[in-house]
């Protein structure tokens, strides 16, 4: 018998697809699942994705209160009169990071507005908000929510790179973090938790108390179309290449820098290209002039998949420093590629990478000597072992990261999900007509009430 299509929302607080791994989950899972049959709405706030043909979008706009690394917006009166917006702009201005928290209040009166249940969607599944409003959708309908890894991991890295005579920067930051206890919170009493790796499920359970008997990991893909090898480019023997999705502690880059300074007391020729940018604030710039490796570093900026790709078929050897990492795309899309990889062996990586020496070559994190004899040991490595190395790890993407494996292992977990709060039939009897997008918007006494609500809990 086969089973009939699904209906699924799919819910992410910011859908860009550029500025790291959760922008590029939703967008290409999306299209997996349509791709095979499903319908798929994704309910995103600004930055929206771009989506694929076929992927429906619901933007829940929000006060968009932060353009990159500043608070840019001052808003108007008419927009405080909502009772969201008047939250979101209190917290934000005290230091905290409430994004995610009024994301899903707006996503939950937009889905009472229309009906009960949302419209009739089988499934929610979301993008790690975790905000409490997701309980009361999980109250009418089943939920399941994605955690890449536990933001916990974060935050403790953040605040260990500080000194201890740093209070009002520490201060700032536990402010700013101040999100992870809803975050706990709402973990541990949904249906189902999805998680990218093994390491990232024994955090969520030891950091996060989610019951290991609730989490599935579902590893993600890769998007091996743009992700391959080029075919007649030759690379530069003395380029590094490493990602930088968001320049913060986590992603080891000044261990990476000090990595290169080593490198060039011998090699003054080698030279690293960096997809990213630097934080004004980070620290990053100072390091770089004390270290005095300035004229050896590229930094790429903000710029499309494919990109990447040539720019890593231009490139000798690939470098991924992370501290942790809850699945680590940049290694599986320098493997796709074919260019041997150095990695650090922080949180999930070593699932993703595989065989030491075979599919790349795995070092200690944190450790800048570790990272410079890796990547001193492919420089210096024959060609038929860098060859050898780069196919074998394109051949573990395409048997193990593939977005249709991960979109089969993720429709496996919402049908699970879905019997386990009522039986098919029975859903099927009370499903409510999919409403068009634009009635989504209509204001209903629904909406109204829940308004009054949230208006006494504002600031």
């Amino acid at each position: 018998m086969t089973e009939k299509p699904l209906r699924i929302a799919l819910l992410t607080y910011r859908g860009n697809p550029r500025s790291g791994g959760q922008g590029i989950y939703v967008k290409l899972l999306s299209k997996e699942l349509v791709d095979m049959g499903h319908q798929v709405d994704v309910w995103s706030g600004p930055p929206y994705p771009e989506l694929d043909e076929g992927v429906g979008l619901v933007k829940v706009p929000s006060m968009d209160l932060w353009k990159g690394d500043k608070l840019r917006k001052v808003p108007r009166l008419e927009e405080l009169k909502d009772p969201i917006n008047r939250v979101e702009y209190c917290r934000t201005m005290t230091g905290q990071f409430p994004e995610m928290m009024t994301f899903l209040q707006r996503v939950d009166r937009k889905f009472r507005a229309v009906s009960d249940n949302g419209g009739a969607y089988d499934i929610v599944h979301d993008n790690q908000s975790l905000g409490d409003a997701l309980l009361e959708l999980n109250k009418r309908m089943p939920v399941v929510a994605t955690i890449h890894h536990p933001i916990t991991k974060d935050y403790t890295i953040e605040m260990k790179s500080m000194p201890l005579y740093a209070v009002k920067r520490r201060w700032g930051l536990w402010r700013w973090y101040s999100f992870l206890a809803m975050q706990k919170r709402v973990a541990c009493r949904l249906d189902r938790i999805l998680t990218v790796s093994e390491a990232s499920a024994a955090d969520i359970h030891s950091e996060l108390g989610v019951e290991r008997d609730r989490l599935r990991v579902v590893g993600i893909g890769i998007d091996t179309e743009i992700f391959q090898p080029r075919a007649g480019v030759v690379r530069d023997k003395n380029q590094l290449i490493t990602t930088l999705s968001a320049d913060v502690p986590l992603k080891g880059l000044r261990y990476l820098l000090e990595a290169l300074a080593i490198l060039r007391r011998d090699r003054p020729e080698v030279h690293l290209k960096i997809i990213g940018r630097v934080r004004p604030r980070s620290g990053t710039k100072q390091m770089i002039r004390r270290l005095g490796v300035g004229d050896a570093l590229t930094f790429t900026g903000k710029v499309e998949a494919h990109e990447i790709a040539e720019a890593y078929a231009h490139s000798y050897v690939a470098v991924v420093a992370s501290l942790y990492e809850g699945f680590g795309l940049p290694a599986g899309e320098a493997m796709a590629c074919e260019i041997p990889l150095v990695s650090t062996t922080g949180g999930a990586l070593p699932e993703v990478v595989g065989t030491d020496g075979k599919t790349g070559v795995l070092v200690e994190p944190g450790n800048p000597e570790a990272l410079a004899a890796g990547i001193r040991e492919l420089l210096d490595a024959p060609e038929e072992r860098r060859l050898a190395m780069g196919k074998a790890a394109r051949k573990r993407v395409l048997d193990l990261f593939t977005w249709r494996k991960s979109a089969e292992r993720t429709l496996e977990n919402y049908r699970e999900a879905i019997a386990d709060r009522a039986p098919a039939a029975v859903l099927a009897e009370h499903a409510v007509p999919v409403e068009p997008l634009a009635a989504v918007d209509a204001v209903g006494a629904a909406q109204l009430a829940y308004e009054a609500e949230q208006r006494e809990r504002a600031c």
